[in-house]
C-alpha cells in the first residue's frame, strides 16, 4: 500500500510554487481553493465563521479523512495571525500546506503524518487586522487588533479572573470550532519575540504565581512540547536573538513568567477544549520584509513538522460498557493530574491523553458510578506515529448505557479563583532541569 501511494504521489498534480511574498485575503483564498481542488482526496477547505468585516476565517484540513473524524486519529491544529500585524506565521502556514500536499506519497515522513493525523490549518484568525496594516512596523501597527479594536488574544474567557470584554466574531468562531472537533494538540503563531511559550498565561497562588510562574498539572508535557519546537529552530533555541527583549533559556518560557495575560487563547484551549496549546513567537520583528520570509521558513520547517508529530505521544483509546458500547462523557484523567474542567470522552467514547514515557494510573469515572482505575506504562521508545492504545472496558455497574450524549459543559467562569494555594503544579519540573543539563552537554 505504501509503495503504491509513493507511485501515486509522482502522478499527483502540483500546486504552482508558492512565492515568498505576503498574501492578502484574495491571494490567500485563491491559493487555498487551488490546493483544495487539486488535492481533494486529502484536503477539505471550509470557513469556521467571518470576521467583523465579513472576511472568511478559512481552515484547510489535511488528512486521509479530511471531511470527518476517524476513531483513533487525533486532531491537530495550527492558528496564525490572530494579531493582524504579526505576519510571519500566516505565510509559514501557507508554505506548510504546500509542503504537506506536494510531499504526500513522495516523502515517507509526510505521508505517514497524513496517514495518521488530521491536521487543521488556519493561516489567519484576524484577516481584517492584516488588511488594515498601512505601514508595516517591527513593533506595533494598527492591524494588531481586529476591526472593532479588540485584541483577540485578550478576548477569551479566563479561568483566573473575570474577563468582561465584548466577545468578538473571530473569538466566537474559534470557540464554536473547538466544540466541533476533538482537538488534542495545537499551537498559535505570533511575532515580536523568538520563543515557545506554554501555559498558563494567567494564574493564582495555587498555580505558582508566588514563585513568578503559573504551571498546569501537565507541566512536564508542556515543557517537553515547547522544547520540541524550540530545539529544532536554530535561532529560537539560542534564547537571546532579539534586541531589547528578555533572554529565554533554550528558547522556552512559561507564559506567566514572561508576563501575565488575561483572556488568552492557549489557556482557553487547555481548560475548556481539552486541547494542549502553546504559543510560538517566531520573529523579533512583527512584520519583517518579504525577502526574509525564506529564512523564516528554513528555520521553522523542521519544527512545524516535528511539533505535529507530538499529537501521537501518550495514550489513547475508547471507553466501553460491559456490552462493548462506547461511552461518551466519561471522565478519563491521570491520577494526580486532574483538570479543573475534567477531561471527558467524546461522542465516540474516545479519549486522548498526552503523556511522557512512564507509568500512570488512569481514573475512569462514569457519571453516577464508582471510579475505575487502570494502570498503563508508556515505554521510552514508544512509536512516534501512534500513542499507546488502551481501550477500557467498564464492569457491569448498571445503566452505563444511559450516560447522556450531550457534552457536559464547564462554566465559563474564573474556575481557579477560590482554589487553595497548594498544588503539585507549583513544583518545579524535573524535565526542565534535565533539558537544561542536556543543553549544557550539547553546547
Amino acid at each position: 500500500m505504501d509503495l503504491a501511494r509513493l507511485w501515486l504521489g509522482l502522478l499527483l498534480p502540483l500546486v504552482a510554487a508558492l512565492d515568498f511574498n505576503y498574501h492578502h485575503q484574495e491571494a490567500m483564498e485563491a491559493f487555498l481553493k487551488t490546493v483544495a481542488q487539486n488535492y481533494s482526496s486529502i484536503t477539505h477547505l471550509h470557513s469556521i465563521g467571518k470576521s467583523v468585516k465579513g472576511r472568511n476565517l478559512w481552515v484547510l484540513v489535511v488528512g486521509r479523512s479530511p471531511k470527518e473524524h476517524r476513531i483513533g486519529t487525533p486532531e491537530f491544529k495550527y492558528v496564525a495571525n490572530m494579531h493582524g500585524d504579526e505576519t510571519v506565521g500566516r505565510e509559514l502556514l501557507l508554505h506548510l500546506i504546500e509542503h504537506l500536499v506536494t510531499h504526500d506519497g513522495r516523502d515517507p515522513e509526510i505521508t505517514n503524518l497524513i496517514n495518521t493525523t488530521r491536521i487543521h490549518i488556519m493561516p489567519s484568525m484576524n484577516p481584517d487586522g492584516f488588511e488594515a496594516v498601512q505601514k508595516p512596523d517591527c513593533y506595533y501597527s494598527e492591524g494588531r487588533e481586529n476591526y472593532n479594536h479588540y485584541d483577540l488574544n485578550r478576548n477569551f474567557p479566563d479561568a483566573f479572573e473575570f474577563n468582561n470584554v465584548s466577545r468578538q466574531p473571530e473569538t466566537e468562531a474559534v470557540m464554536k470550532w473547538l466544540k466541533t472537533e476533538t482537538f488534542v494538540l495545537s499551537a498559535n503563531l505570533h511575532g515580536g519575540a523568538l520563543v515557545a511559550s506554554y501555559p498558563f498565561d494567567n494564574g493564582v497562588p495555587a498555580t505558582g504565581t508566588l514563585h513568578s510562574r503559573s504551571l498546569t498539572p501537565d507541566d512536564d508535557v508542556f515543557q517537553y512540547l515547547a522544547h520540541t519546537y524550540a530545539s529544532r529552530n536554530p535561532n529560537m533555541k539560542k534564547g537571546d536573538q532579539c534586541k531589547n527583549n528578555m533572554k529565554f533559556p533554550n528558547g522556552v518560557t512559561n507564559g506567566y513568567s514572561w508576563y501575565p495575560l488575561l483572556g488568552g487563547m492557549q489557556d482557553y484551549n487547555y481548560i475548556w477544549a481539552q486541547c494542549f496549546e502553546i504559543t510560538l513567537e517566531l520573529s523579533c520583528c512583527k512584520y519583517p520584509r518579504e525577502e526574509k520570509l525564506p529564512l523564516f521558513w528554513n528555520d521553522n520547517k523542521a519544527s512545524l513538522i516535528e511539533y505535529i508529530k507530538q499529537v501521537h505521544i501518550g495514550v489513547k483509546g475508547q471507553v466501553f460498557d460491559h456490552n462493548r458500547n462506547p461511552l461518551p462523557n466519561v471522565i478519563v484523567e491521570v491520577q494526580d493530574r486532574t483538570h479543573i474542567c475534567p477531561y471527558r470522552t467524546n461522542r465516540f467514547g474516545e479519549y486522548y491523553l498526552l503523556l511522557l514515557p512512564g507509568s500512570y494510573v488512569i481514573n475512569v469515572t462514569a457519571p453516577g458510578h464508582e471510579p475505575h482505575l487502570t494502570k498503563v506504562t508508556i515505554p521510552e521508545n514508544s512509536q512516534s506515529s501512534s500513542a499507546l492504545k488502551k481501550d477500557i472496558l467498564l464492569p457491569d455497574g448498571g445503566h452505563l448505557d444511559h450516560v447522556p450524549v450531550v457534552s457536559l459543559s464547564c462554566p465559563m467562569a474564573p474556575l481557579y479563583r477560590n482554589l487553595p494555594s497548594r498544588s503539585a503544579a507549583t513544583k518545579p519540573s524535573l524535565f526542565f532541569f534535565l533539558v537544561t543539563v542536556l543543553h549544557l552537554f550539547l553546547k
